[in-house]
């Protein structure tokens, strides 16, 4: 692990395969009786910590949690602050298509995470295409915007 203090920008400590394998575990488990669409995302914090999530769907569909929001909940429980990297895996092994976060999801990372922050967009045959946060939420609102 990582010095807690550690700069932003300093080299990460978990290799993405170490990402990847803890979106796949974190799919695996995801509860996803109703679009039987299972997914998973782990975060690099600014800590070096690892934390992953899954999607946790509901009968009444509006209140069900995305992989991405269950991963950030995990990393401020931990007393992490800041997305150096993320992962998200959905789909079926071959498929090609891509699993990219919800808007809502992309808004939640923009909190924690740089415009420059990678996402990882994975499939459980791994890689798929990686995008920066701005890429995916371009000219975003974010913390830096308030005067606080």
């Amino acid at each position: 692990m990582s010095d807690p203090q550690a700069p932003l920008d300093a080299p990460l400590d978990a290799p993405l395969d170490a990402l990847v394998a803890a979106a796949g575990v974190a799919m695996a488990k995801a509860y996803a009786p109703y679009s039987r669409f299972p997914v998973g995302a782990a975060i690099l914090g600014g800590s070096g910590r690892i934390h992953a999530g899954a999607n946790v769907e509901n009968a009444a569909y509006p209140q069900g949690q995305c992989a991405e929001a269950s991963a950030i909940g995990a990393m401020v429980l931990a007393g992490d602050r800041h997305i150096r990297a993320v992962v998200v895996m959905g789909g079926q092994p071959g498929d090609g298509r891509l699993c990219t976060p919800c808007g809502g999801c992309r808004q939640r990372l923009r909190e924690f995470a740089k415009p420059d922050t990678p996402i990882h967009v994975c499939g459980p045959d791994g890689l798929r295409r990686t995008f920066t946060l701005e890429e995916l939420l371009p000219h975003s609102f974010g913390p830096d915007n308030l005067d606080f």
